[in-house]
This record gives C-alpha cells, structure tokens and sequence, in this order.
C-alpha cells in the first residue's frame, strides 16, 4: 500500500509540474503575440507593458539591407518614440511557428519562426525571446529578429 502511495504522489507531483508549465507556455505566447500585435497596432502602452524594464534589455534586427541593436530598456523605449508617434496602426494576420520554448525557473528562452500579413509585404522573420518572470507576471527582456530570405525557408 505505501508503495502505490509512493508512486501515486510522484505521479501528481509530475502532472502538476507539466500543468504549472503549460500554463508558463501559453502565457510566454500570450506575452509575445501581444507584443508584437501592440507594435503594429500604435499601441505604445500594451506594447511597453510586454517588457521588463531593465538596464540589461535588448532588442535588435536585421534583414539584407539593414541590421540595429539597442541595448537596455531605457534606450530602447526612446528608440521607438518616433515610431509610436507618426506610425499609422495596421490590421495585421500575425502566425508565430513556435519552434522551442525552454522554461528556467523564473526565465525562458523562446524561439519561433514569425509571419505578419498586412497592408505591408513583410519578411518572415527567425526569433529568438527572452522572458523574465517577475511579479507572476512573463516580461520580455530580449528580442532578436533577422529576415529569412525566400532560399532559406523550409
């Protein structure tokens, strides 16, 4: 009998840890997609509270004909002044293809494949997240982007 209670317990432990991290993946999704739904909608607000503010965040891009980094939180949001200022909102298709998400306590590393459909032709883009999770809540600390060209899709 102890030993089926042994197993049973082990068993609820193991099913509540995958539970706890689904629940940590859908909500590192949720993060991400409202992101980058915020960025392209102009909406400074939403778009800010998906990020950690902290000297150590960072952001970057880069495609065929431009490629930038800025590093830290405060640099970053005045990076995007102008852009929230005269960009005009965008109805967007957004599709993330999730290819990893590995979870590390309070920190993730996420990786996926992103396309935007809209009025714009947008390149598919390579990502790479990193999220902190502070106060309950999935922040992200890093966004490093590069275009795929066409000959490198699969």
């Amino acid at each position: 009998m102890k030993a089926h209670l042994s197993v049973f317990a082990v068993l609820v432990a193991a099913a509540s840890t995958l539970a706890f991290g689904q629940k940590d993946e859908v909500a590192i999704k949720e993060v991400i997609a409202r992101e980058t739904y915020s960025y392209f909608t102009v909406n400074r607000k939403n778009w800010e509270d998906c990020w950690l503010k902290v000297p150590y965040a960072y952001w970057s891009y880069g495609d065929s004909t431009w490629a930038s980094f800025v590093d830290g939180w405060d640099a970053i949001n005045k990076n995007f002044d102008t852009y929230f200022k005269t960009a005009k909102p965008s109805r967007i298709e957004i599709t993330n293809e999730w290819s990893h998400i590995k979870i590390y306590g309070n920190s993730a590393y996420v990786r996926f494949v992103q396309k935007v459909k809209d009025q714009i032709d947008h390149d598919d883009t390579s990502q790479v997240r990193v999220l902190e999770k502070k106060d309950g809540q999935w922040k992200i600390v890093c966004v490093a982007a590069v275009a795929i060209y066409p000959g490198n899709k699969k």
